[in-house]
Formats: C-alpha cells, sequence, structure tokens
C-alpha cells in the first residue's frame, strides 16, 4: 500500500497569510477604537447632562444656579488666594448628584457646618464666612466628575502636599478677560473680530453669584452653562481638579479673548493659571506666571462637550469662529452663534 503524505504550506505561503492577518488587523483597529472613542463620547455627554440636570435642581432650590464659587471678599481675600476661597459649585451640587453623604460627611463633624457658613451668605453684598473646613473632601475621587476619555485623572493635583482629585468639567464664568471681571455677575465689554465692538461678556455662574434663568438674556439654550476641561499633564499643574475653585480648577473663563481663542487651541500660554505646565503640543498652552484665563478643552477628537443652560447637550467644533464662541459662552451679548 502506498502512504499519502500531506504537503504543508510553503514559508512563503505562511508570509502571505501573516501579512494578509497583519492588514486585516490593522485595518480593524481604527474601527474598534473609534466605537469605543464614541461609547465614552456617549457616557460623557450623559455624565454632563446630569451635572446640567443637579444645576436646575439648586436653581428650583435656591432661585438661582450655584456660584462658581464663595469667596469671603469682604475679609480682603482676592478671587485667585487659592488658599481662601470658599466651596466651589462642584461642592454645591452634591446633595443634588446623589452625593449627600459626601456633603454631609462628619468626619470632621464640622464640615457640613462649613459648608452651610458660605450658603446662609448668599444673599448678602458681601460673604461673610472663611471656613476651610470643607476642604477635607477635596481628595475624593468622584467618577461623576470625571471623562472617561481623559487620560490624565489618576495623577492627583498637588499643592503644599494637597492633593485635589481630578475632574473635568467646569461652570462658564464668562468669555471676558479673566474670572474677576464677571464676578458679582458683572458684564464687560470686548471688542471682537470684524469689527464686533463693546460685547457684553457676562458670565453663567460667577464669584458669589449664580444667574437665575431669567438672568440668561440670550436665552438659557444658547448659552454655555458647564464647559469641558482637560487635566493638567503633571501634578504641580492644577487645572481640572474638580474641587479647586479657580479659573482652570473647576471653571472656564477669558476664553475667547487674547490669546485664549477657541476650544482646544493649541496656542502657547492660552491658559493662566499659577504653576502649570505649557504644552501647546497636546492642545494644552499655559501662563504660569499668574491667574485669568481658562480654554474648554476635551480629548475627544475635534470637538469639547458643553452643557447648555437648559441642561440639553451638544458638541462644540474646534473650528467654531472666535466671535460664535464668544457668543456661546456670554449670557447676554446680543448676538445668535451660529453651527460651525
Amino acid at each position: 500500500m502506498r502512504t499519502r503524505i500531506g504537503r504543508g504550506f510553503t514559508l512563503v505561503e505562511l508570509l502571505v497569510v501573516i501579512a494578509i492577518i497583519g492588514i486585516l488587523v490593522a485595518l480593524l483597529l481604527p474601527a474598534v477604537q473609534a466605537a469605543r472613542e464614541a461609547a465614552r463620547r456617549s457616557e460623557c455627554t450623559n455624565k454632563m447632562k446630569q451635572l446640567g440636570l443637579s444645576c436646575h435642581n439648586f436653581h428650583d432650590t435656591f432661585k438661582t444656579l450655584p456660584p462658581a464659587v464663595y469667596v469671603a471678599t469682604n475679609r480682603g481675600i482676592g478671587w485667585n488666594d487659592e488658599n481662601s476661597f470658599g466651596p466651589p459649585w462642584t461642592v454645591m451640587i452634591l446633595p443634588f448628584l446623589e452625593q449627600s453623604s459626601l456633603y454631609n460627611t462628619t468626619n470632621p463633624a464640622n464640615v457640613p457646618q462649613s459648608i452651610t457658613n458660605y450658603v446662609q451668605f448668599q444673599k448678602t453684598a458681601a460673604m461673610g464666612s472663611n471656613d476651610q473646613n470643607w476642604r477635607v473632601i477635596r481628595s475624593t475621587v468622584l467618577q461623576a466628575y470625571r471623562c472617561p476619555s481623559e487620560s490624565q485623572t489618576d495623577i492627583m493635583g498637588d499643592r503644599a502636599g494637597n492633593n485635589w482629585a481630578r475632574g473635568n468639567y467646569g461652570a462658564n464664568t464668562g468669555p471676558a478677560s479673566d474670572q474677576n471681571a464677571t464676578s458679582a455677575g458683572n458684564s464687560p465689554l470686548n471688542n471682537l473680530d470684524n469689527g464686533v465692538n463693546n460685547v457684553p461678556g457676562g458670565g453663567v455662574m460667577c464669584i458669589n453669584w449664580g444667574a437665575g434663568i431669567e438672568r440668561i438674556e440670550d436665552g438659557s439654550s444658547n448659552t454655555v452653562m458647564i464647559n469641558h476641561l482637560r487635566s493638567g499633564p503633571v501634578s504641580g499643574d492644577m487645572r481640572g481638579c474638580w474641587a479647586f475653585g479657580k479659573i482652570g480648577g473647576c471653571m472656564t473663563g477669558g476664553n475667547a479673548v487674547g490669546d485664549s481663542l477657541t476650544p482646544n487651541d493649541k496656542n502657547c500660554c492660552s491658559d493662566d493659571m499659577t504653576g502649570c505646565s505649557d504644552r501647546p503640543d497636546i492642545a494644552m498652552g499655559c501662563w504660569s506666571g499668574g491667574d485669568g484665563q481658562a480654554q474648554a478643552r476635551s480629548i475627544h477628537p475635534g470637538i469639547t462637550i458643553a452643557t447648555l443652560g437648559d441642561a440639553s447637550v451638544r458638541p462644540v467644533n474646534n473650528a467654531i469662529t472666535r466671535n460664535n464662541w464668544y457668543f456661546m459662552c456670554s449670557r447676554n451679548d446680543r448676538y445668535m452663534w451660529t453651527d460651525q
């Protein structure tokens, strides 16, 4: 009897098969990555929607949106004094974000009173409290404030040995020159492109002041309430710390003037925040010599995401013009932005 011996693959055939598999994997991988990013973007959108609804629930209780941050200004404290600012909006909406246990934490026991000390002065001309015990919650990691696409959220922001947990969402304090310019609801005037001059740039949530819905003169569906932020790339860069009540920490501002122009801009020194790291190569340009500006930024390809004043959520294209971006972020510019 003759035994038939099966013929195996030649080396060339094996190499061709491996090459074909490699090409198929190379073609499939971007599709898989795109699908994953689409899922992360959807989750981020849902989180921003919940933040918008939480701000509206705060409004239902206090008749205004939460202030971007409380500052005891009657004690001579400046808005950029990072050792003395009070709780920001992200702390104030915790009870409306299913985080009452954190808001009412009893370790130490005076933390609830620390927050209440600011709330009770909300309707006065000058804040009368500078209780800093609320800061004990600053290092608590909250997934509600984290974008799932953000790669830097595991790096704690550090100042003088104090860790601040990262976050990616910031109150819109207005497109004017800095956070202080819209303090108490002020609306500074700015000159924009193509002869558009003296345009008001009031914010929606400002220092010691949150707009009532009726105070969003351009319409709540036309005005940004919450912007997307990116976390600082190193621990000393405090951008994107959810309880850090400074421009760039948990709020945007001055983000359509000067060298801070449009979402995800790649300008050197675009943001202004003490101690930050200037990384225009990753669209995180920043001047570290002071505080004043913070641009909306995200790692979602080609866009940022914004929660509008009616709690709806929409993407904002990086290609939006500076004027339109200014109009979107001002509550009372008198102009209507158009889609890009």
